[in-house]
């Protein structure tokens, strides 16, 4: 089969198409015809490894777990959506031509023609209204946004800001919230302004022009998707008995003591990845309440050009890789 391998960390050069022996499945496993994958910006961070956010105690702790010089797995990536080809003799839960869309979360493997999974794994049926593409773009940025929303019990009226509305989580969080009736701030570059809008979002901010902490404006709830806005300033915006949502855990800082005064809640865990979170994403997507945003699709060979392109930043929600 094709594979995208990984031997060593570097820039997206280090990728590099190969043969590999097509997987067999053991008893509890299905066989996977890949047929569309994505790039997301964790992707290119192990790739490179470069994590921005994290100290050298948890870097050195990445290392020993993925490898030293280059990651212990060679074929990364993330998530997939594909067809079941052969199931071991021990699988109940699928068969032979089911279509499927799963996340291989720290198992990855995606960037290949096929993968064998778990049927207990994190796979499911994919959405009857998504093609095989659309679908592969829904496990990360889908469960993340799902896992926040939630969190943040979003109630008809509520004021909602999310700084980073443009990308894989954003798009999706800001339709979840739009779903909940929620007034929605998106904060992003303007060159997805149109993107944004045709998602619902009220208000529009170019972060590049105006940061929103130095706004006059206060609200409900903030979900910082990028996690690079300052902690002290988040708190200046958000009401009394407020919430904030950090998307990313590892970088919620700053004194707190201001979000305790004013009842605030403050939520940084990360986002347990379950199968029953993606049958709720696919049975949103069936209703008609989310849909999923792709900016750009490169086939397998390209796959140097679509990690270069994510790695610029700028992306407008999701990234493919057509097998």
């Amino acid at each position: 089969m094709r594979a995208i391998v990984c031997t060593r960390y570097g820039p997206p050069e280090v990728l590099e198409l190969a043969e590999l022996p097509k997987p067999k499945p053991k008893a509890d496993e299905i066989l996977i015809k890949n047929h569309a994958t994505t790039v997301v910006l964790g992707d290119c961070e192990l790739r490179g490894f470069k994590f921005p956010y994290y100290g050298f105690g948890f870097r050195l702790l990445m290392r020993l777990g993925f490898g030293i010089r280059g990651p212990r797995k060679r074929v990364i990536g993330q998530q997939l959506a594909g067809t079941v080809e052969e199931v071991g003799n021990e699988v109940v839960l699928f068969k032979p031509g089911d279509q499927v869309f799963a996340c291989t979360a720290l198992g990855l493997g995606s960037y290949a023609e096929y993968k064998c999974m778990s049927e207990a794994g994190l796979v499911t049926m994919k959405p009857t209204n998504m093609s095989y593409e659309e679908a592969s773009t829904v496990p990360i940025g889908g469960s993340e946004a799902l896992h926040f929303m939630s969190e943040a019990n979003i109630q008809k009226g509520q004021s909602v800001l999310i700084n980073g509305a443009g990308g894989s989580i954003g798009t999706i969080a800001l339709q979840l919230a739009k779903s909940n009736r929620a007034e929605v701030t998106a904060v992003d570059s303007a060159g997805k302004f149109d993107m944004l809008a045709s998602l619902g979002a009220d208000h529009l901010i170019d972060y590049k022009h105006e940061l929103f902490t130095e706004r006059d404006e206060t609200y409900d709830i903030i979900f910082d998707v990028v996690g690079v806005t300052q902690f002290s300033g988040c708190m200046k915006s958000l009401n009394e008995n407020g919430t904030y949502l950090q998307g990313n855990g590892s970088v919620s800082r700053g004194d707190k003591s201001t979000a305790k005064k004013n009842n605030m809640v403050v939520y940084d865990k990360y986002t347990d990845y379950t199968t029953e979170r993606l049958v709720e994403l696919r049975e949103l997507i069936e209703g008609g309440k989310i849909r999923t945003v792709i900016d750009r699709t490169y086939t397998l060979e390209q796959m140097v050009e679509a990690h270069r392109f994510v790695e610029e930043g700028g992306k407008k929600g999701n990234v493919v890789v057509t097998m």
